[in-house]
């Protein structure tokens, strides 16, 4: 490039400012012909004019010159010594300007240069100061980050350990269920709603209810979960973006004058592309981070509603079962018992059946034994019926043989009776004994229901002991 053109690119810079960015590798001046003022009349009359005297001045007047044969312009030589002193004095003005004006450039390169320096110098400290605001940001951000992170992990280990509980609580469940359905096997009268029914039935509400609580703490895990991730992204992206001003601020903090990298570009102090000040910006990192330690404070509720709740359904569900094994306890004491009490009463009456039985045996001897005296006294009565005639006496003899057929038939009739009755009874005492057999029978399914089936399966807690401490033995 000529220099013609690059004092034109010079002029172009300092007149008009431009918007197109550029890069130069050198400030550029203006041409400093363009800049003074240009005198295109250099004449005397030009000279007495600018020292403040009349143009009519010093007017050339018109000589014949007889050598030439021509007419000449000539002055006179008071204008020459006018012209003179003219020059003399415009010289020592001009210099005196000179003089007072390279003073004033040389003062203002002065303060320009120490303005220059001390506005650098504000500039860099100012670069500096807000280096260490980001740097103190920026680990705030890092140090929440990390105590969200955290608490997102311990929030994700209460979950599952909440997750494995609910899965647990299926075994006591189906447990309860099954020994209310195996109950429903039971016969006749002790198909009874007794303790045990009714501690089952309260024992699969309590299941239940805990099922409901634990889902509802996990639903509220689940959102909190993302409340926290929202929150910990929101902080990432600050910390990402401060790093990078950081590392951007500290790389220019060391720009000095002799810094490679520098260049000029034209235009960039009227871009502003600023979205935030010095207050918005540090009021979003404060709201970013409130709003972490927000969502920590109730993720650190919510593992403390999630432990609680752990305890208390493990109580309910360990005291619950313990209620359930003791009236089950109690009512196989109470059937067993019954059942020795049935059993004892059954070999009484089995006896009772037997002795029965013999006097039976006795009663019909006894009225079989009766057969031959009525015979005798009949045969008697009837032999004496063949008398004659006068012998036909109502003698002591007929009287006594009359009484003995009446007292021996009043004696079979009264033994009849006492057949009757002793088998009536006996009849009674089989069916005693049947209707005993039969609640015996009874009462050994219940207890082999209640003992075998249902106890069988309540021999221990119902829960995995993987699942936590709470879960191994009761709390408190």
């Amino acid at each position: 490039m000529s220099h013609k053109g690059r004092s034109a690119t010079r002029l172009a810079y300092y007149d008009s400012p431009a918007i197109v960015r550029s890069r130069s590798a050198t400030p550029l001046t203006p041409e400093m012909s363009k800049i003074l003022p240009y005198v295109s009349d250099k004449t005397i009359s030009r000279h007495l004019g600018y020292a403040g005297r009349s143009m009519d001045l010093g007017h050339a007047k018109n000589y014949f010159n007889p050598a030439r044969n021509t007419i000449y312009s000539r002055y006179t030589p008071n204008d020459w010594g006018l012209s003179n002193q003219m020059n003399y004095s415009l010289s020592d003005k001009e210099r005196s300007f000179g003089e007072r004006l390279r003073a004033d450039a040389w003062r203002a390169m002065k303060e320009t240069d120490a303005r220059t320096r001390n506005r650098q110098n504000d500039v860099t400290k100012k670069l500096g100061e807000r280096v260490y605001d980001i740097a103190f940001w920026k680990s705030e951000l890092n140090m929440e980050i990390n105590s969200l992170a955290t608490e997102i992990d311990n929030l994700k280990e209460y979950r599952r350990t909440c997750e494995k509980a609910l899965g647990d609580t299926a075994n006591p469940l189906h447990i309860a269920e099954e020994c209310l359905m195996h109950r429903e096997k039971r016969q006749g009268i002790d198909l009874v709603n007794d303790d045990v029914e009714k501690c089952l039935v309260r024992e699969v509400d309590v299941i239940k209810k805990c099922q409901v609580k634990m889902k509802r703490v996990l639903d509220k895990a689940s959102v909190q979960l993302k409340m926290n991730r929202a929150a910990q992204h929101a902080l990432e992206i600050d910390a990402k973006d401060k790093h990078h001003a950081q590392n951007l601020d500290d790389r220019i903090q060391q720009y000095r004058n002799g810094s490679a990298g520098t260049g000029y570009y034209p235009g960039i102090e009227s871009i502003d592309n600023t979205i935030t000040i010095p207050e918005s910006w540090a009021r979003y990192t404060q709201e970013n981070i409130a709003r972490s330690q927000k969502e920590r404070a109730s993720s650190e509720r919510l593992r403390g509603e999630i432990d609680s709740i752990l305890r208390q359904c493990a109580n309910d569900m360990w005291n619950m079962f313990n209620t359930v094994n003791n009236a089950f306890n109690a009512r196989i004491r109470e059937t067993t018992d019954a059942r020795n009490k049935l059993q004892a009463h059954l070999q009484r009456t089995m006896a009772e059946i037997f002795d029965m039985e013999k006097n039976i045996e006795l009663l019909r001897k006894a009225i079989q034994d009766k057969e031959a005296p009525m015979k005798v006294s009949q045969s008697r009565l009837d032999e004496r019926t063949r008398r004659i005639n006068v012998e036909l006496c109502n003698d002591p003899v007929m009287r006594s043989l009359q009484r003995e057929v009446s007292e021996i038939r009043e004696s079979v009739r009264i033994l009849k009776e006492r057949l009757k009755a002793s088998e009536l009874s006996l009849a009674r005492l089989m069916k005693t004994k049947a209707t005993l057999e039969h609640d015996i029978s009874v009462k050994e399914n219940s207890l082999r229901i209640d003992s075998q089936y249902c106890m069988g399966m309540r021999k221990g807690f119902p829960m995995d002991p993987k699942v936590g401490p709470i879960f191994q033995m009761p709390t408190c």
